[in-house]
């Protein structure tokens, strides 16, 4: 690493930051059932989460060769350096303003439209990888609401195993239970978000001829699994509102439905080798466990603005992804 380039130096700190901030973005969705339901303290949540994001973010790298080479070849990109540069800033940019406002976007989003973004402003719309591209689209669209789905059922199934208990007890029994899940929760947004920087450094050592194949180095999964790790210790108190309690009331059995439904989504696209959104994953999620206590219980104002931010977030991230990129080839 000590032989790299300061321009190439500048992308992989760039990448360290996005993911720095992703782990304090995105902390705050693997969490917030869990301390809204004060099955755990928030110091002990996100020490939880630190942990469990550290060591997902080591095990597994398919999402991230995915990254890599689907959305556009980095080995026929022209003026890789500053695509790439620029995709951070703009990726980074938008989590910012995001998390300023409190609102629970998405990273895959803003990372996969600003990548998009930045490569036609370099060489135009046939340089994306079309198939790869909607495929990652794809998944960013079905797995939502696949979440949905699966966290009505789950919470349908709650609901029946545990009619019969007093509701102390079954308060109790789901506070455990939620030690276990906020953990298994944050463990699955490693292996998927901390996948996403990792793609987007190896590309940038391919387009730098520093690498010739998509295979992430083992010293990018260290530094990157310690930023999201580190990140993550921050927290997102802003977003831990809005998840937590501003889309429907949690209780310790919802929370725990939940969490489930989210980290089995996140390990199914995980094991396809296709990036997710955590947020909307687990915001989702918690829509659909809403939904199957009292369809009214969803605050869906809440919903709806969750909703357009996912909407907007990949074509106004593009948008800026290009901008930035136009700006930096002026000043190179």
């Amino acid at each position: 690493m000590e032989h790299l380039p300061l321009f190439l130096i500048l992308i992989i700190i760039l990448g360290l930051v996005f993911d720095f901030i992703n782990g304090f973005h995105d902390t705050a969705n693997t969490i917030a059932t869990s301390v809204t339901t004060r099955a755990l303290s928030p110091r002990t949540a996100i020490l939880i989460a630190a942990c469990a994001n550290f060591g997902g973010a080591l095990l597994f790298s398919g999402v991230a060769e995915t990254i890599t080479k689907d959305i556009v070849n980095p080995f026929s990109l022209e003026n890789g350096s500053a695509v790439i540069l620029g995709a951070l800033i703009s990726a980074i940019f938008w989590n910012l303003i995001t998390w300023y406002f409190g609102i629970p976007s998405s990273s895959s989003h803003a990372l996969v439209g600003s990548i998009s973004g930045a490569a036609i402003a370099a060489g135009g719309v046939h340089i994306l990888n079309y198939k790869g591209f909607f495929g990652i689209v794809q998944g960013l669209i079905i797995s939502p609401i696949i979440a949905i789905i699966i966290g009505f059922l789950i919470m349908k199934i709650f609901q029946r195993t545990l009619k019969n208990l007093p509701l102390y007890k079954t308060n109790k029994r789901m506070r455990s239970l939620q030690m276990v899940t906020a953990g298994l929760q944050s463990f699955s947004h490693g292996t998927n978000d901390a996948q996403k920087t990792m793609g987007i450094m190896t590309m940038a050592l391919i387009t730098s001829g520093y690498q010739s194949s998509t295979a992430v180095p083992f010293w990018i999964k260290i530094l990157v699994a310690a930023a999201m790790a580190l990140g993550t210790s921050v927290g997102g108190w802003k977003i831990i509102k809005t998840v937590g309690g501003k889309i429907t009331k949690l209780t310790p059995a919802s929370g725990a439905a939940a969490d489930i439904s989210s980290a089995l989504i996140i390990f199914g696209f995980t094991a396809l080798k296709l990036p997710v959104s955590t947020t909307h994953v687990i915001s989702s999620s918690i829509m659909g466990v809403g939904s199957a206590q009292q369809f009214k219980s969803v605050k869906w104002g809440t919903a709806k603005r969750i909703v357009l931010t996912w909407v907007i977030t990949l074509p106004l991230t593009a948008l800026l992804g290009a901008l930035v990129f136009k700006v930096l080839s002026i000043m190179m």
